[in-house]
Order: structure tokens, then sequence, then C-alpha cells
């Protein structure tokens, strides 16, 4: 398929004549347009030189540690190697300025629709980048600023490439491309017919550059002129250079330290040219072309510029400074075999507002001086050098416009970062953008299994007092409530009561006027007496007869288990009587006994008398008779929220086993029982609890084998000599949980080392958690967490709106408030709704 490259869409004026007609101007574009066609994903200039060209998908920003970066840098030299001399790899990075859109077209929750108010059109920088190979005509002259395809009254190609010469090009690209995918940095796909040039719904890459637009802007009539200012359409530019040698930083490498997120005890790294990358807010394309040089050429001129120099050193100082420095380039090319390339690095930056001109030249200046280079700002040569940097038309970048270097260092100055991305996966939690906040799906959960990070979705929550721990745990939950998940909390301290009360699911606490209740008992409609139920009812019934140090014989297990079938059977004929421990103690009393009697069971067989008594107090008018005999809240299998809040009966000795075991009852039964439905335990501080009260063999059982019934566990903690106190859970949760979630560990930088040690955490993953909440984008509020998922870690922000703010607070001053509030309006979410509007009315 061949295309023919029409820009009558796009029309320079000030290039050719400033009076003419449109018409005529745009016949003049066709005229001095350097692209002939696009055949075979590849573009040919009417010079005769052809382009591939590749769409690039790179690591994100703040996610490499030093030896990613130097193993990334190696990728690139080992591609660019592959290519022959004269060869020319121009990579252009687009970083457009753009807002947040979200997804209106279905029906939201009223957080999910808070989240998109409060995030809708929040600026972020879009980030695409291109690698463009180009292949120059063996004929054509070097270009110069002297003439310039722009200026030559006709383009015609001296030579034409033989079929032979094309397929080995093509064959060198394929290796290229897939010597770039080599290390796992970088995902190259090759460039189509349609991107080049684009379709009636999607901007072609050619028509983009001419006009400055965004990925997903269509084209229109845009001019293009440089006196009296560089302007393309309403667009105002500045064009910045790095082409010359004493402008350029005295050293370089694959990475630099990046102070906002160091500290005296970590360092940060990002690329190299980061700061006039990703780290600059501002529309801008960041040109990179490398000119690959014929090694024994380029050698035999350097060897006769050294004898020349030699003999005028005696005459001029700097003959003999320049003499060093040629005789240094041929030393370390030889001795290292280094790789000779001339290099060209450019920057375009715009404004569309003429005032902001001053604050972009700022802008750029300030992140050119980061990199300690000197900024310079063309004019004379902008509209060749713009002109170059069109995709395709590299081989016309003036060869005075490009300085000599080695392919080591040159690569130093290529842009290797993007930012965040959303998982692929359609399902997750909303976190931030760590630059921005511009909200980022990230699956913690299936996707990392899918790629063999992680082989189980346990989790780790540490985070001290303050950090925003329940914050995020909070947040979480609702992710994955509203996602379709069945969640058990266990909780100290009423962290998720806003929640709870927000989605209605079952909120279990004790107070004195509203003590916890249960039942055990109660078998749904439809449902049976599985051997699982009839299980779990013989050990909590045995658990409150008995003490710890107490065991029980086989005869009182069975006795257990032949009245327990003999109650079911009788509330079978009897429908009208309601289960639960009231009617099931009424049924050992009035009717079994005898069955025990008809039987002769001893009473060193089974104790009937001595078990009734101990029971007594679980029965009507006992001092618990509240306890197992609950008549609302009852569906626990199909309710997908049930939080159990253990504050008040934490050290209960009577009250926290049962509850422990109807706990652990009600999650067996949903992994066991609800197949296909994702399945969340969440055991906030209430773990050390309830470990003492025999559960650690269970949380430990849980981590082994939660994951064979779609289920995660998770554990939140404050400290993790928590975890080292107990070996077995230790052991169960570190070993088991591939996914940790660290918040601030400020207060824990002095001993972070054990910590580190017993995570099994990384230098690298080390300097990513002691940046947390450093260097945090002034007017926001918001804190940071950090998450790593088998070794791929990132930090994330935790933004989110008001009203989820509300929901989630545990400052005790904002849930009296949201509870005055919601009293007036009748329910928490009018209650927050109306909270949120007063402090809006107020600030203004």
């Amino acid at each position: 398929m061949v295309v023919m490259l029409m820009i009558g869409m796009v029309v320079v004026a000030a290039l050719i004549l400033q009076e003419k007609a449109p018409r005529q101007k745009t016949r003049q574009m066709e005229a001095h347009f350097p692209l002939y066609k696009v055949e075979d994903d590849a573009v040919l200039s009417k010079q005769g030189d052809v382009t591939v060209g590749f769409r690039l998908a790179l690591p994100e920003i703040f996610t490499l540690s030093n030896e990613e970066y130097e193993a990334l840098h190696h990728v690139w030299l080992r591609a660019i190697k592959i290519l022959p001399a004269g060869c020319i790899v121009h990579k252009q990075d687009w970083f457009v300025e753009d807002t947040y859109q979200p997804d209106t077209a279905e029906e939201k929750s009223f957080l999910s629709a808070a989240s998109d108010r409060f995030f809708n059109e929040r600026p972020f920088l879009a980030h695409q980048t291109y690698v463009f190979v180009t292949r120059k005509d063996i004929h054509r002259r070097p270009a110069s600023s002297v003439l310039s395809n722009l200026l030559r009254p006709a383009l015609i190609a001296t030579g034409k490439m033989e079929q032979r010469q094309y397929d080995e090009f093509k064959e060198k690209t394929a290796q290229f491309e897939k010597l770039l995918a080599e290390g796992g940095f970088i995902t190259p796909v090759r460039l189509s017919t349609d991107e080049w040039c684009g379709t009636d719904r999607h901007t072609g890459i050619l028509e983009r550059y001419c006009g400055l637009l965004e990925e997903k802007e269509l084209p229109g009539v845009t001019d293009i002129e440089f006196k009296p200012e560089f302007r393309i359409g309403s667009k105002y530019c500045q064009l910045y250079t790095l082409s010359d040698v004493d402008n350029l930083p005295s050293i370089c490498g694959p990475r630099v330290n990046y102070d906002a997120y160091s500290t005296d005890k970590t360092r940060f790294s990002v690329s190299f040219a980061a700061p006039i990358g990703q780290l600059l807010h501002c529309n801008h394309v960041y040109n990179q072309v490398l000119v690959i040089e014929d090694t024994s050429k380029t050698l035999k001129k350097m060897e006769a510029r050294r004898r020349r120099l030699q003999s005028l050193s005696r005459y001029s100082r700097e003959n003999a400074i320049n003499l060093d420095a040629t005789n240094a380039y041929l030393n370390e090319s030889i001795a290292h075999q280094r790789t000779p390339v001339r290099a060209h690095f450019s920057l375009l930056a715009w404004t569309e507002d003429r005032n902001q001109l001053t604050e972009l030249r700022n802008r750029v200046s300030a992140a050119l001086a980061q990199m300690d280079a000197l900024p310079y700002q063309e004019t004379a040569s902008a509209a060749q050098l713009y002109w170059a940097c069109l995709p395709g038309n590299i081989a016309d970048l003036p060869l005075n416009e490009t300085f000599e270097s080695f392919m080591e260092q040159a690569t130093c100055f290529l842009s290797q970062e993007t930012g965040y991305e959303s998982s692929v996966s359609s399902f997750g939690i909303r976190l931030g953008d760590r630059q921005t906040g511009k909200p980022v799906l990230t699956d913690l959960s299936d996707l990392p299994m899918k790629l063999g990070w992680t082989s189980a979705r346990n989790r780790f929550i540490l985070g001290p007092s303050g950090s925003g721990k329940s914050f995020f745990t909070n947040h979480m939950v609702r992710s994955y409530y509203e996602q379709g998940t069945h969640i058990v909390l266990i909780d100290v301290g009423h962290s998720y009561k806003g929640l709870c009360d927000l989605v209605g699911g079952y909120y279990f606490t004790y107070s004195e006027d509203n003590p916890i209740k249960f039942n055990p008992f109660y078998i749904e409609p439809g449902d049976t007496l599985d051997t699982e139920k009839k299980e779990s009812i013989k050990t909590l019934l045995l658990s409150l007869w008995k003490k710890d140090t107490e065991g029980f014989t086989r005869s009182e297990y069975i006795a257990l288990s032949n009245l327990l079938g003999g109650y079911y059977e009788h509330l079978d004929n009897h429908p009208e009587i309601f289960p639960c421990f009231n009617s099931f103690y009424e049924f050992l009393r009035d009717h079994y006994l005898e069955v025990f009697r008809r039987d002769n069971l001893k009473e060193r067989d089974f104790n009937a008398s001595n078990f009734m008594y101990v029971m007594r107090s679980f029965y009507q008018g006992g001092e618990f008779d509240y306890l197992l005999n609950a008549t609302e809240n009852l569906n626990l299998l199909h309710q997908p929220l049930v939080i159990f809040e253990l504050d008040a009966i934490k050290e209960n000795a009577i009250l926290l086993p049962a509850v422990t075991l109807i706990i652990m009852q009600v999650f067996i039964s949903k992994m066991r029982k609800l197949k296909g439905v994702r399945k969340m335990i969440l055991i906030e501080e209430a773990w050390k609890a309830i470990a003492r009260e025999g559960m650690a063999e269970y949380i430990k059982y849980l981590f082994k084998t939660v994951r064979k019934f779609f289920g995660e566990a998770i554990v939140v903690t404050q400290e993790v000599e928590d975890i080292i106190s107990s070996p077995v859970v230790k052991q169960a949760i570190i070993n088991n949980s591939d996914c940790k979630i660290l918040l601030d560990q400020t207060k824990y930088q002095n001993k972070f080392g054990l910590i580190q040690e017993l995570l099994g955490i990384t230098d690298k993953q080390k300097a990513e958690i002691f940046s947390l909440n450093k260097n945090k984008e002034p007017g926001r509020v918001y804190k940071e967490v950090w998450i790593d998922l088998g070794g791929h870690s990132k930090v994330y922000r935790i933004e989110v709106s008001p009203e989820e703010y509300y929901i989630y607070t545990t400052e005790q001053k904002e849930k009296v408030l949201v509870e005055k509030y919601t009293e007036k309006y009748g329910s928490i979410r009018a209650g927050v709704k109306a909270l949120v509007a007063d402090l809006k009315n107020k600030a203004a």
C-alpha cells in the first residue's frame, strides 16, 4: 500500500512568501515538503532516505534503581550498535499538558461519583515517545545551515536505494527492535502507515508535528511563522538546543540523584535527562538525535585533526588545549572500543498564552541548569532545526548543529522514563500519580499473579499511628467492595464504621446498651446443615464449655454431634421454632436428656448436667444471653461487608474466644461456599488480641490456603515488633504476603534495618520508602503509600475527595461532626453531602 503525503492542511507562511494566497501557499508547501510517500510502513523522503518508526512504552518514573538505569543504558547501546554506519537514530518525546477526564458512561456509587467530580480536569503531563531510524541515501551531500531542503527549489533524490540495501536495512531495524525489547524495560511497537499519515479519526505523527497537536486532536489549517516570533498556529514556541560542546554538562551518566526525594541515608535516582523530560511541567517536544558514523573514517579524520593541531599548538594555547582533547578522544576510542557518533539534542517548548513566555523560558532554563547545561535559545537556526526534526526528515539536520561524542556518553541524554500508567486490568483500586495526583487504576490482586510477580493475593500493611494506614485501608476496602468482593474485617478502634454505615454492611460491636450478638445456629432459607457448619458449632460449644487447659473426650464430641443432629431434626419437624441457642438449650433440657438416659450414656462419657450448668449463662436470663441469640443481621454468608469491632471485648476471657470462633466460621463459610466470588479477610490491630486466643494457627492456615478459594488475607499493624513477637504469625504473614504496603516510616528511620531485613527490602526500595511524603505538591492534601508487588515497587498518592475523606476519617473531632450531620439529615450519605457543601460555602 502506498500513501502519498498531502499536506494541504498545514500551510507554512513566512517561510515562503508572506503575501501569497492560502491555496498558493499550500502548493508551495507541497513542493517543499521533504517526504514523498509511505510504503511498507516506512517513510521515503524526496532525497531517497528511508525511515521506520516505533512507538515506545518506557519505564515509569521513580521506579528504577541505580543498577536498573545502568542496565537500561546498556539496552540502548546494544540496540544502536547493531545499526550500520550512516544510520540516524531520532528519538522524539512528546510531553503535552492534559487534563483527567473520568468515564461518565456508567452509573457509579456516591463516593465514586464524588471522586470523579474531585479529579475532573486534574492537570497532568501526557507523554508519548517514538524512535525513528533513518537510512540516509549514500549519495546525498551532508546537510548544513547554509543549505536546507527548505531553500532548495526542487527536491530530487540523487540516487536510489537498491532492494538488497532496503532488505538489509529492514533486517537491522528488526534486530534493533528486538534488542530494545530485551531486558523488559522498553516495549517497542512498529508504526503503521495509518499512524504515520493519520486517518479520518486519528491524527498522524507527521500532521501532529506540523501543528504541535495533541494526540487525539484532529488537524486543521495551521500557519507556521518564525518572524517576528516563532509561532505555530496559536502556539508561541521557543527552541533550545544542546549542540555546542561549550553548552554541555561537564559530566553525564545513566542516572543522577534526585535531591527532592533523597535523604542523608538514601539516594533517590532518576535518569540524567529527567529534568527536561517528565520533570519539566510544560508543553514540549524533546528531540534526541544520534548520527552513527563510520568508525574508521572518523578516526582517520581525527588523526588528521590531531596532526594539524600539533603543528599549530606552539602558536596558540587554545590549539594546545584542543590537541589534548583530540588526543584524549582518540585514546579513549581505541582503548575502550568506543563507537563515535554525532549528537544533537533540542527542546521545543510552547504555550498558547503569550504572557507565559517568560515563565516558560524560566522553567526550561532551570531544567537545563539542573543538568548542569547552559541554556541556549535558538533563533537564527530555529526554522531549519524545527524542519529537520520532522519525523523522516532528520537526515537534513545541519552537520554544524551536531557535536562529536561517543555513543556511551550521547545515550545518557536520552529520555528514559514516562508517567504513571493505569493497570491494563479492569479490576483494582484508584490511587494517584505521584507527580500530579492523576488517578491511576492499580491492580494489587490479579494482574501481578498473571505476570508472575506474585503467587498469592495476600497483603501485609505496616504504618505507624498517623501515617494514613486506616485511611488507605478504608479506601482499599471500599474499592474492593464496589467491585463485588465479600469482605470480613476485624477491627479495634471503629475505623470503618462510617464506610459500613454508608454501604449498609453488618457491624458487630459491643456496648452496654447494645452488646454484640450473633446466631451461629441460624441456617439461611434454602441452605442445609453441612458438615462444616456442624463442626463449627461443636467447636464453639466446646470452647464455651471447656477451658483452654481442659481437653474433651471422644464420647463428649460424639454426644454433642448427636445432640446437634437431633436439634436440627426437631427444627425440621417444628418450623415455628426459631433456631438460636435458647431453643437449642430448651431442646436439650426438655427432649434430649431422655435420649441420653435411653442410650444409657454415663456421666463420665458426657456430663449433661455440667454442660447445662456452664451453658446456662448463654441462655435466656443468663449473663451472656445476648451473645448467641441474635434475631437480626443473620445473613452473614451473602452480606458482602461484615465488620467485627473488638475494642470493648479484647480483654474479655469469655466473649473474645467465642467471637473469634464465629469470625473463623463466617469467613471459612464464605471461602468454601461462594465459588467464583472474590473474598477478603482483613485483620486490623485486632489480630494481636485474637492471636492470643488460639487464632495464630488460623491466621497461618488462612495465609497459606486462602488463594485456592479466590481469596486474600490482609494483616494491618503499627509495629513490626508485633509481627516478630509471634513466630507462627511472622512466618505465616511475611512468607505468604507477596504484596507489602508501607506508609510513612520516618519514626522508624533509626531501626529500619530490622524492618528491611525482615521484609526483604532492597536498598532501592528503602530509598523509595524514605522518600514518602517528601516534596509534596503545594496546595494539595494527601499522603503517600509504598506498594511492593513481588519486587515491583512504586510510591503512590492517597488523595481523595472531601466526601471520601469524611467517610474514612478516624479523627475524633471530625467523626463527631459527621455523626451530628448524619443525625440531622437522616443518613450518613446525606449528612456527609451536606457537610461538604457547608464547608465549601464557608471557604467561598
